[in-house]
């Protein structure tokens, strides 16, 4: 923007409770954060320790030239270290972080993020193996940050109307629910992906002025 007040609008997007699993895939070292730009989003419900299972689909989002967010119950081992020393290398900006909640919440909140962002979940029971995963089956979406407790998703590739009908579905639970407990992580998933981010716009005429207003 030519103007140099600061705006703070609110977009559409999710944020959630977990940052990167290591600060080596930091992008942005002096406010500590990871963005990633049109990245693809890789929404698996189990752990990924295996590096075989991973290159596959590696392979194939370097060949598009995009940044890679892997959300999962845990990236550790050599996946993790795979992930760090191609980031190191300048091959694939990759960033891995773990999954939000806990069983059958955390199915329900990796769903919901597969809907925001036009993915889809990687549930082992329905027989989706990771070596096999298609571009396809990732979520994209415009802009991701991250910082070391929180991932921010800006503008998932999600379908409107199935964002709507995930919504109306979440609703139809809260009617439903007689636990207090329930209604209260529910809402929480409706506010989610129905509230939107805050995305503070720091007005500044050049990209020199803009550096140095961070």
């Amino acid at each position: 923007g030519q103007s140099l007040e600061t705006v703070v609008e609110l977009v559409e997007g999710m944020q959630f409770d977990k940052g990167y699993l290591s600060p080596h895939f930091i992008t942005n070292p002096e406010n500590m954060t990871v963005v990633l730009d049109r990245p693809y989003i890789l929404i698996h419900e189990k752990k990924i320790s295996s590096v075989k299972s991973l290159v596959p689909l590696l392979e194939k989002v370097s060949k598009e030239g995009k940044g890679l967010l892997i959300i999962a119950e845990d990236v550790e081992g050599e996946a993790l270290a795979t992930l760090v020393v191609n980031k190191l290398r300048g091959v694939l900006q990759a960033v891995a972080v773990k999954a939000p909640g806990f069983g059958d919440r955390r199915k329900a909140m990796l769903a919901d993020i597969a809907t925001l962002t036009g993915g889809q979940t990687i549930f082992e029971d329905l027989g989706l193996q990771l070596e096999n995963i298609e571009l396809s089956q990732l979520g994209r979406a415009k802009r991701i940050t991250i910082d070391k407790d929180n991932t921010t998703i800006i503008e998932g590739a999600g379908n409107g109307k199935e964002i709507k009908g995930r919504i109306e579905q979440i609703k139809t639970e809260i009617d439903k629910s007689t636990s207090d407990y329930d209604i209260e992580k529910l809402q929480e998933r409706l506010a989610k992906l129905a509230g939107g981010v805050a995305q503070i716009n720091v007005g500044a005429a050049t990209e020199a002025e803009m550096k140095e207003k961070k």
